[in-house]
């Protein structure tokens, strides 16, 4: 019965080391080529494919994959061949390359870290605030009627004064991307608009059709359809510019706080500004 058992522990054993290992899972430390000692690894080529600009990831994987190995080997080999023969000129712009990521590093951190649904939703309620605070804007809602030249505004307002709907000419004439719109260019506030167009807008009351306004981009006909008080946009339309806000200060912030930290010594004051086209310093 021993011997039995030998038998089947030592073909199962045969048998075990007969079959192919099984493939590990890559890491981001998988080693995928080496130019002498150093080392290329997934970590490198998944960073490189993240640089390229967005036609190249476009490329497929079974092209793009080896191409960037051997675009790693490459760069390897000519770092190794040069790293440590840098003049002051490269050896000064590798070390503001170094800073300039890093810092941006941080900064990215600190933004995305500040970012978040609660952080919207208070902007967002400080910026209602705000809006709320002093006398209310007056918003506009107008639709205008867009020709080339003045012959074809006058054409125009022979046909609204022979009684034609206003949004049925501007479909038929106006060369402006509102005319499917019947020319309705929705609400908007002052200071939007170019100066005379805008005038002639804020110089009507609902319902009423201006004269031919010229501006720089033809002639225009315009209708006043309403006007009133301004109202705080809905959180969908400001949420990307409250984003941007909450970043910017919490990228500001981060700055502000490492400068209270750190002893800074600002030595440039007293140099002449005419020192930045000495680039001939740099030549070693």
């Amino acid at each position: 019965m021993r011997r039995q058992s030998r038998f089947i522990t030592a073909a199962l054993l045969g048998l075990a080391l007969a079959l192919p290992a099984k493939a590990q899972e890559p890491a981001a430390d998988t080693v995928l080529a080496r130019v002498g000692t150093a080392e290329i690894t997934l970590a490198h080529a998944l960073a490189l494919r993240e640089q390229l600009p967005p036609q190249f990831r476009q490329v497929p994987d079974e092209s793009l994959f080896p191409a960037i190995v051997e675009q790693l080997i490459e760069q390897e080999l000519l770092y190794q061949h040069k790293a440590g023969e840098l003049n002051l000129r490269q050896r000064s712009m590798l070390e503001n390359e170094v800073r300039n990521f890093t810092a941006n590093a941080a900064l990215t951190e600190a933004a995305e870290a500040a970012l978040s649904d609660t952080a919207i939703a208070a902007a967002y309620e400080a910026f209602a605030a705000e809006f709320a605070e002093g006398e209310p804007e007056t918003e506009y809602n107008a639709a205008h009627i867009l020709v080339r030249s003045e012959a074809e505004i006058e054409e125009v307002i022979a046909e609204l004064e022979a009684g034609r709907d206003f949004a049925d000419v501007a479909r038929d004439h106006s060369v402006d991307g509102s005319a499917q719109a019947g020319g309705d260019l929705g609400w908007f506030g002052e200071g939007v608009m170019i100066e005379p167009f805008e005038a002639a807008v804020m110089a009507l009351e609902p319902g009423e059709v201006s004269g031919p306004v010229e501006t720089q981009f033809g002639w225009h006909v315009v209708k006043l359809l309403d006007r009133r008080d301004a109202q705080v946009p809905p959180l969908e339309e400001v949420r990307d510019d409250l984003a941007d806000h909450i970043q910017r200060e919490a990228a500001r912030g981060l700055v502000e706080e490492l400068r209270a930290a750190a002893a800074i010594e600002n030595l440039a004051g007293d140099m002449d500004p005419a020192i930045l086209g000495r680039s001939d310093l740099l030549d070693d």
